[in-house]
């Protein structure tokens, strides 16, 4: 009996490898599609990638994966839940369980249509003409909602799509989270606001080469351990990670010559999504113990080298004469201390991904709602630019000049990926409570970063967090390591210790 139990699993995971196979090809489309893809390739890319969807959709929903996956459930190995059997068994039939709740036609049709979607959004925003894009919008948004219904629910819609990110997480979890944040958050961004102190941001708005950038935004995701050979950096509308195969793992930005945060911080971003991505167990490519546990963590991985390990004094101490002779005539009669100071400027902003560790979350707490009312139906497109302009003006006291700077900046709605942004903010939070788990364990990190000794944190992160794959929840993964459930106070601690000193706050 052993032995036959064993032979359905490994047809489980020998089919497992083969669908992974087929997920890696359309990744690598889309990533073309993003990046180096002509143009007017774009109407048959999206045909290319919805086939392929569909080809997907079936490998998940066949009744043999089923049949194999009931008989698995039943036996033996899946008694241990975090086992390596046990994980591939108990994630495998819950994805196969939400899958065969989507008709297939609903798949390739939302592929196809969040393919043409991002690239008309890609024109919207260069235009500034939200009225191109509202059309495809509001498609986009109606098939997500017949996603969610075909998925179900117990609370909210918007629970539906939300389990897609961040599996087992509830919409008034989130809520409640982001709540308790936002109270801890708006005391601490009023005192920086009445600080009379502010640093010098002229100094990042000079001249800085983009070839200079990338040498150097390049050298600095190897220091943090990002694995070139089995990687690259290219240039891309909006940027993100994607993870092509078990030895290949695509990172990308854009370049602002006369902004120098925008490109070096979001490299040290995506290559924070790099290196967990080279960190999973490459044997398990394509099966659960394989895979990325929740989309909280991976930004987890991404914030944290940005901001904890990229905005701290002791990161500079290390790159800053690197800095100083790779862009001479920007920084020649710059201080480490006026850099430091302007890399960590507060100040509200309308750009999320360039927004400073303070404000951040209140740009995820506008998506949430704003997604939360489009999904529910209460809140129609061709309203939102205003609601955005509404929202920004409430919670930042701004507004965006254009549509391009505001409701147009993400390219998430336009690829389907509403449910999404609440992991940002959670990935903040784990980052915190993790990097302090990390700085304890392996004792004063930030002496450690000032030497340029940063493999020692990713390696405390393969083995925690990277290796462990899908065995548990992001809820029991953060507490198997710091002992604690999630709580938003040790990012509340960093954010005062770090810019209390700056801004002369008590």
């Amino acid at each position: 009996m052993a032995d036959a139990q064993n032979a359905v699993l490994e047809q489980v995971r020998q089919y497992a490898r083969e669908t992974a196979m087929l997920e890696s090809t359309q990744q690598l489309l889309e990533w073309d599609e993003r990046t180096y893809m002509p143009p007017e390739a774009g109407e048959y890319r999206a045909e290319q990638v919805a086939y392929l969807a569909g080809l997907i959709h079936q490998r998940h929903t066949d009744p043999r994966l089923g049949e194999w996956l009931t008989q698995l459930a039943e036996s033996p190995l899946a008694a241990e839940p975090h086992s390596e059997a046990g994980c591939t068994i108990r994630q495998m039939r819950r994805e196969y369980d939400k899958k065969t709740k989507l008709p297939e036609s609903l798949v390739k049709e939302l592929t196809r249509l969040t393919v043409r979607g991002q690239q008309t959004w890609v024109v919207a925003r260069k235009n500034n003409d939200f009225a191109a894009f509202a059309p495809v919008l509001g498609q986009i948004v109606a098939l997500k909602r017949q996603e969610a219904e075909a998925l179900g629910y117990e609370d909210c819609i918007y629970d539906a799509l939300l389990d897609t990110y961040e599996p087992d997480e509830k919409t008034a979890n989130v809520r409640r989270v982001l709540a308790a944040l936002r109270d801890d958050l708006t005391p601490l961004v009023q005192a920086i606001a009445e600080s009379d102190r502010a640093p010098k941001l002229d100094i990042l708005k000079r001249i800085y080469p983009a070839a200079a950038q990338e040498a150097f935004g390049k050298e600095a995701a190897a220091r943090i351990g990002f694995e070139f050979p089995a990687g690259r950096l290219d240039v891309t509308h909006h940027p993100f990670c994607t993870n092509v195969g078990p030895r290949d793992t695509r990172i990308t930005t854009r370049y602002d010559e006369r902004f120098f945060p925008s490109a070096f911080f979001g490299i040290l971003h995506e290559a924070g999504h790099g290196i967990y991505d080279q960190g999973l167990p490459a044997e398990h490519y394509g099966l659960p113990p394989g895979k990325y546990v929740s989309l909280g963590i991976h930004e987890s991985q991404s914030r944290m080298w940005e901001n904890l390990v990229g905005r701290s004094r002791e990161f500079w101490e290390f790159f800053f004469p690197a800095a100083k002779k790779a862009f001479s005539h920007a920084l020649d009669d710059v201080s480490l201390n006026e850099f430091y100071f302007a890399i960590n400027d507060v100040r509200p902003s309308l750009i999320r991904v360039e927004a400073d560790e303070a404000t951040y979350n209140l740009h995820i707490i506008i998506r949430f709602e704003l997604e939360q009312e489009l999904i529910e139906d209460r809140l129609r497109v061709n309203d939102l630019p205003a609601a955005w302009n509404e929202k920004y003006r409430q919670y930042l006291g701004i507004e965006p000049p254009t549509d391009a700077d505001g409701v147009l900046q993400d390219v998430h709605w336009s690829a389907g990926l509403i449910g999404y942004f609440p992991t940002y903010s959670l990935g903040n939070l784990y980052a915190a409570q993790l990097f302090r788990q990390a700085d304890e364990d392996l004792g004063n990190l930030p002496q450690r970063f000032a030497l340029g000794q940063f493999l020692p944190l990713r390696e405390w992160l393969r083995e925690k967090i990277h290796a462990q794959g899908q065995r548990y929840t992001a809820a029991q993964l953060v507490e198997n390591i710091t002992g604690r459930p999630l709580d938003h106070k040790p990012l509340i601690d960093y954010l005062r210790k770090k810019l209390g000193p700056l801004y002369g706050l008590d």
